[in-house]
């Protein structure tokens, strides 16, 4: 009897705390992710909206509970949610700015969805069955269990790089410590120890939210401090114009950037390069190869001769576009080259374009 009355208060706390979260996190997407056309933040506040959904269940089927029926139905309700929470934490990853180079490739690959979809599918159908069965075996019953451990060490992953490489170092010691705190909730989900079950899934789950809290702000602090967007929102326009005096004018206009397009010039040899890169680009052929320092080719010309000359180039961008002496290296060069150019995963000495062949335009 103690143990359905701490349930039924736990329901009610969960369903309260999780759906007043659920709200919160919808909220600043609204305002901020929506605009940007980020759904991270919608598929992370629907995976918590799950745990509030548990918990009106809890409140509804916990004071009828009087058959073994009854009670198979309200554990296998429990577990789907369970699934339901952890596929969208999945699904929520793509979308991380920075993820772990060992798994990047592969949350971003065509077959990510088939990865959590399959072992989502195959945890799904049993534990639907065991809701119409009076008996279910443990590795049927708990198979949510075995998912959520699945995404804990993705999930766990991709926040210790987030808050890294944003250089919140305490945050990201902090997200390891609640994936812990979580997966041993699991074990204890596991083992059937109702007591101990509520009291560290109410941990977990309030400093999961927690956690997911402040990786939304730190992504609007990242917005607010870093004035070049990616690299998806830029557009760049080429104009090569002779003036009254018979004089050639090389214009840049870049939009894109907060505020209104950027117009400026740069020099003929700096445009001749920047015009070379987006004709390539809009061209598909778009990889432009930096000649060695050491044995080049003889009978191969190449069409950039060292680093120096896209980092002038860029120089010369960052002048035109915040004024000479009015930027600096961690805020707006090197976000700027990040956007800009691309370099080969291959390590080949080859670097492209970035931004998009659509959004680029030349006049001459």
């Amino acid at each position: 009897m103690q143990d359905l009355d701490l349930l039924y208060f736990y329901g009610w706390w969960q369903m309260s705390v999780c759906f007043f979260a659920f709200v919160a996190l919808l909220s600043i997407w609204f305002h901020i992710g929506r605009k940007l056309k980020d759904r991270g933040q919608v598929y992370l506040a629907f995976s918590i909206l799950c745990w509030s959904i548990s918990g009106l269940i809890t409140i509804i089927f916990l004071p009828n509970i009087e058959t073994s029926q009854s009670q198979m139905i309200f554990e296998g309700s429990l577990s789907i949610l369970s699934l339901l929470n952890s596929l969208l934490i999945l699904l929520a990853l793509p979308w991380f700015k920075y993820l772990p180079e060992f798994i990047k490739n592969l949350i971003h690959s065509k077959f990510w969805i088939w990865i959590i979809g399959l072992p989502f599918l195959f945890s799904l159908l049993p534990t639907i069955s065991k809701i119409y069965m009076s008996h279910s075996p443990t590795l049927v019953s708990e198979l949510d269990v075995y998912y959520s451990t699945f995404t804990l060490l993705f999930l766990g992953a991709v926040l210790w790089e987030s808050f890294a490489k944003r250089k919140l170092k305490t945050l990201a010691y902090l997200s390891v410590i609640c994936i812990m705190i979580t997966f041993l909730a699991q074990v204890l989900k596991l083992n059937g120890n109702t007591q101990n079950l509520i009291l560290f899934s109410a941990i977990f789950k309030s400093c999961l939210i927690m956690i997911f809290f402040a990786l939304a702000l730190s992504w609007v602090k990242e917005i607010a401090e870093n004035v070049i967007p990616d690299y998806k929102f830029l557009s760049l326009s080429l104009n090569r114009k002779m003036d009254m005096d018979k004089k050639w004018n090389y214009n840049i206009c870049l939009k894109g950037l907060p505020g209104e397009p950027r117009m400026f010039s740069i020099s003929k040899s700096n445009f001749d390069l920047l015009e070379l890169f987006a004709s390539k680009r809009i061209s598909k052929d778009d990889w432009l190869e930096i000649k060695p320092k050491s044995n080049p080719l003889k009978n191969l010309s190449y069409e950039i001769n060292d680093h120096n000359e896209v980092k002038r180039l860029l120089h010369s961008m960052l002048d035109g576009i915040f004024g000479k002496g009015n930027w600096n290296k961690e805020i707006h060069e090197a976000p700027l080259r990040h956007a800009l150019f691309e370099l080969s995963p291959k390590r080949e000495r080859k670097i492209r374009l970035r931004l998009l062949p659509e959004n680029l335009n030349i006049d001459s």
